[in-house]
């Protein structure tokens, strides 16, 4: 397999679509129930996209992520409390137990949901609340279809098994309704993705989250042959309106946990 020549999170072009990926973070917040006393902790936090909505609930707010470019945008904010840069499935309380653990579209990239969830609620303030977004998109073919050509074309350069995961709804279910009081829905959101004059939207879209890992294990030239192959489906199944917008249905998923 080919190394990733750099696997931090570039937040120029993951901002490119901005307010989409925010929306499923408010609507998150939106849902939280009241919270007993105790910090916030925005776990993943990035470059802070939720850093003000989290600092109006008037606790001090921590922010956890792995990526320095991420993190050095979300210091300049001077919102946060305490930034911490540390693989988030390390991380634990160094201070008051939270009322709030803030998880949104982060724990995809962790394995181990079985363990890691469990242990996040076990830090939490008595009342407290685990609030999780994730997308749930990797059987539609924006997601699948990255894996799925990049095996037909350069097998063996791309770990398929390796890559954003969460469980079946009623296995969160089953796992986390025994911890508190447990609340788990989905909603499809049908975003339009702006025309883009250097590619189809979702790819654009797709290849800063979820293709970041597939595109790294591979060559530059094998990298453009891909997206070629990919931006060639991508006019089928979601083709452009006269403008050059796309309508682009996109699935997440979203849990709070209250203990």
């Amino acid at each position: 397999m080919v190394a990733p020549r750099d696997t931090d999170w570039n937040p120029g072009t993951y901002h490119r679509f901005r307010g989409l990926r925010l929306r499923p973070a408010l609507d998150l917040l939106r849902a939280l129930p009241p919270l007993p006393d105790g910090p916030v902790v925005d776990l993943g936090c990035g470059s802070g996209s939720a850093a003000a909505v989290l600092a109006g609930f008037g606790r001090p707010v921590t922010g956890v992520d792995a990526s320095p470019a991420m993190l050095a945008e979300a210091r300049a904010l001077g919102i946060y409390q305490t930034l911490h840069q540390m693989d988030i499935s390390d991380w634990h309380p160094d201070g008051p137990a939270p009322a709030l653990i803030f998880c949104n579209a982060v724990l995809h990239w962790l394995p181990d949901h079985e363990r890691l969830i469990p242990r996040l609620a076990g830090h939490l303030a008595q009342g407290g609340t685990l609030a999780v977004q994730v997308p749930h998109q990797n059987n539609a073919p924006s997601h699948r279809l990255w894996l799925s050509l990049a095996e037909e074309m350069f097998p063996g350069c791309v770990d398929t098994a390796h890559g954003p995961d969460v469980l079946r709804p009623a296995e969160y279910h089953r796992l986390l309704s025994p911890l508190g009081e447990l609340c788990l829905w989905e909603t499809e959101y049908y975003q339009q993705l702006d025309p883009c004059e250097d590619g189809h939207p979702v790819r654009r879209f797709t290849e800063t989250t979820y293709a970041r890992p597939v595109l790294a294990a591979l060559e530059a030239g094998q990298q453009a042959q891909l997206i070629a192959a990919y931006e060639a489906v991508m006019d089928k199944i979601y083709p452009a309106s006269a403008d050059g917008s796309v309508l682009f249905p996109f699935r997440r998923m979203f849990f709070t946990l209250t203990v």
